[in-house]
């Protein structure tokens, strides 16, 4: 668990930060400044949800999705009817929650918000908060935020935390913990004999008659779509950061501010050894007073922190603040080789051996020239987009039989695809966008060679394009298509030749018989540990009945053919083993359960108005 905590605390930090920042459309204040709005998409227990607060909601969720999934990102695809409807849902209950956790007078001591806001990494300047940082942070943002409208929001968010806790806490039964915990470390020793399809194929014949079948049969399979062959230009803040120009003056200028950020703070590297008592760490300080060198043995022995007593309590690099504090003090007090102990903190005691020492240090303005030279490339381009995006824009329409003006002006290279049709799964990079491919398809486009209007496909990123050579849909004739066709059916009847045989050869080996296969070396596998195995395998291997041994299982195989799995023996978990991993996330799942049954319970009671979610006609 020490691990654990030291490990991820800058995650968990982040996370809160990240909470707190976007609580921001739909803190506290909405709750009261809407009242009595006429334009909301829905109302709750007379409080609006306003649609500019839902829209803002929808549009973050896409900036998201699009980060996520870059250029390939449709938002087309996601605004659908049952997405809208599910984001407030989310919005209602974020409502009705926060309400009960105000009726609840739940509250937030002024110390509990500053130790919040002190511990995000944005608001901080060499691992310390700094108010210039965190006033920047909030200016920075869309709309920009007062520190008093965002310390107001976050103590109602963690107010509203406070209620979901409470709600969500829950203790799972120790013999449901226990059985779920047997059931998923017990192993099943498993071996594989595979039928593929392509030993089939030779015995697999197919004619022009039944090709001439399918053919009939199945039309629009051999229809070639619309399709064109295009050029286009790409304009973004990125491309732009490539031309501009920064002066050493200025990289120079921008190092000594910041400083702060070049210094690395001093770092230690450390092994321990964590026990339940105080006489548990006083007899293990016995033994490496005596012998030293058994610290990582001891470690693996001994240790109550199973993640670290793997690495014979190695716990890796870290700085001040990254763990608990009577740790921290005992290892930054220590020379590098020395050994202390016991140390107590709330995880138990701790011997504590430091075994490498970094002094802080200020990395060199040649180390950090390139960091921060494109670092302000980017903030110049991206204070020039704007301008050159308007001029981007207006030579495509106004030059629209060619983008070799656009190209030239802004000093972008002129791309071409090969065949891209309208809507199928395809590689298509910046023009993988359907607007722009809309307006690649379209009359004025293909008719008149015209380039498309400058369409933004990401953010900071235009795109113009222009049809240079296109094919109307057109029916593949039988002979164009019969080699592949053939092909095609031949695989697929020696796929079904293959499961036909494998199916037979299940119930053969079920029935006692040998079915002369030849099997794979036997390794153990459960739901824990896969070994490597397929998921779907691995989900026939531990739902099978094993009551008698050995037992076979089997399914088609993803690549064709067929799999069989012969399990020969069942190792049973060792209850000695069993660690709190099941006890957390049956904790977490009950929990998640409670608190979404008693939102549900909320909703029952509440007065809930929907009105139209389609988007808003301009």
């Amino acid at each position: 668990m020490f691990d654990l905590v030291q490990k991820y605390k800058r995650v968990i930090q982040v996370f809160l930060a990240l909470i707190a920042l976007t609580f921001a459309t739909w803190g506290i204040e909405s709750y009261t400044r809407f009242r009595g709005a006429t334009d909301g998409v829905a109302s709750v227990n007379g409080l609006e949800i306003p649609r500019r607060e839902f829209d803002d909601e929808l549009r973050r969720q896409q900036d998201q999705l699009r980060q996520m999934f870059g250029t390939s990102f449709n938002a087309d695809a996601f605004d659908t009817p049952e997405a809208r409807r599910a984001l407030l849902d989310g919005l209602v209950s974020q409502r009705l929650v926060s309400s009960a956790a105000m009726k609840a007078h739940l509250t937030v001591t002024d110390d509990r918000l500053f130790e919040v806001i002190a511990s995000v990494p944005a608001f901080q300047e060499g691992g310390q908060f700094s108010k210039t940082a965190y006033v920047n942070v909030l200016r920075s943002q869309n709309p920009p935020l007062t520190p008093a409208q965002y310390e107001s929001r976050l103590r109602h968010d963690l107010a509203v935390q406070q209620l979901a806790m409470a709600v969500g806490a829950a203790v799972p039964s120790r013999t449901v913990a226990a059985r779920v915990a047997a059931i998923e470390s017990q192993k099943r020793e498993v071996s594989e004999a595979r039928i593929a399809a392509q030993q089939f194929l030779p015995q697999v014949k197919i004619d022009d008659a039944k090709l001439k079948e399918y053919y009939d049969a199945h039309p629009a399979e051999f229809r070639r779509p619309e399709r064109v062959r295009a050029e286009y230009v790409v304009l973004s803040a990125d491309q732009l950061a490539k031309n501009e120009q920064v002066s050493e003056a200025d990289l120079k200028a921008a190092y000594q501010q910041r400083s702060a950020k070049m210094t690395e703070s001093e770092q230690r590297r450390a092994s321990h050894i964590l026990v339940k008592t105080r006489e548990e760490a006083e007899k293990v300080a016995a033994e490496l007073k005596k012998n030293p060198a058994r610290f990582a043995e001891l470690a693996k022995k001994e240790s109550q922190d199973s993640g670290s007593a793997e690495k014979g309590g190695d716990l890796g690099w870290f700085g001040r603040g990254m763990m608990v504090k009577p740790f921290e003090d005992a290892v930054f007090s220590m020379k590098q080789g020395e050994t202390s102990g016991p140390v107590q903190s709330d995880f138990g005691y701790h011997i504590v051996r430091v075994t490498g020492v970094r002094a802080a240090k200020t990395k060199p303005f040649e180390e950090a020239r390139a960091e921060i030279e494109a670092d302000l490339k980017k903030a110049r381009a991206a204070r020039s987009f704007n301008e050159a995006a308007d001029n981007f824009t207006n030579m495509v329409y106004e030059q629209a039989d060619s983008l070799k003006p656009v190209a030239e002006r802004f000093k972008l290279p002129i791309q071409t695809t090969g065949w891209i049709v309208k809507s199928s799964a395809q590689e298509l990079g910046a023009l993988d966008n359907p607007k722009l491919l809309a307006a690649l398809f379209s009359p004025d486009a293909i008719q008149n060679k015209r380039n498309t209007d400058a369409i933004e496909v990401a953010p900071a990123t235009l795109v113009a394009a222009r049809v240079i050579e296109h094919q109307p849909a057109a029916q593949r004739s039988l002979d164009d298509v019969k080699q592949e066709l053939a092909e095609t059916l031949r695989r697929r009847e020696a796929v079904g030749l293959a499961q036909k045989e494998g199916m037979a050869k299940l119930e053969q080996l079920r029935k006692g018989g040998d079915a002369g296969l030849t099997w794979s070396k036997p390794r153990e596998v459960s739901r824990r540990d896969a070994k490597g195995m397929a998921p779907e395998l691995v989900r026939q291997v531990v739902s099978a009945d094993v009551s008698k041994l050995p037992a076979y299982a089997g399914l088609p195989a993803q690549e064709g053919g067929y799999v069989l799995l012969r399990i020969s023996k069942v190792v049973e978990a060792n209850p000695a083993e069993r660690t709190g991993d099941t006890d957390q996330r049956l904790a977490a799942t009950l929990g998640s359960s409670q608190y979404q049954a008693y939102v549900a319970s909320l909703r029952a009671r509440a007065d809930i108005e929907v009105r139209s979610l389609s988007p808003e006609k301009k």
